[in-house]
């Protein structure tokens, strides 16, 4: 996040207990440690939701490519039925129909 070095560290760390002043220099290192704690926990919750945001979003994109396969293949599905039974029919009804021919020359 940031880049300090060793030496700026101890700068800083030479700065405060000048300003501070050796008595309150500890408390006030337990104080910004819990609050640095405070903000690290603080930033990976929010990562983790934004993750899980993320995948959330991806699953919902595949539930709707999935539903759109679904029906696409149901509309393919039920247009070869069609098919099926129109050729079904089809076949089907040279067998019961009397043919022209058969009808004349019965009754000549």
């Amino acid at each position: 996040m940031f880049d300090v070095g060793f030496s700026e560290l101890l700068v800083i760390g030479a700065v405060a207990l000048v300003v501070i002043g050796p008595e309150r220099l500890p408390g006030v290192a337990r104080t910004a440690g819990r609050l640095l704690g405070r903000m690290r926990r603080y930033v990976e919750d929010v990562k983790a939701e934004i993750d899980r945001e993320a995948a959330l979003d991806d699953l919902k994109k595949l539930h709707g490519e999935i539903v759109d396969s679904a029906r696409g293949l149901e509309r393919d599905m039920r247009a070869g039925m069609r098919q099926m039974e129109a050729r079904l029919t089809l076949d089907a009804e040279p067998e019961n129909a009397p043919k022209k021919d058969d009808a004349t020359a019965a009754n000549p």
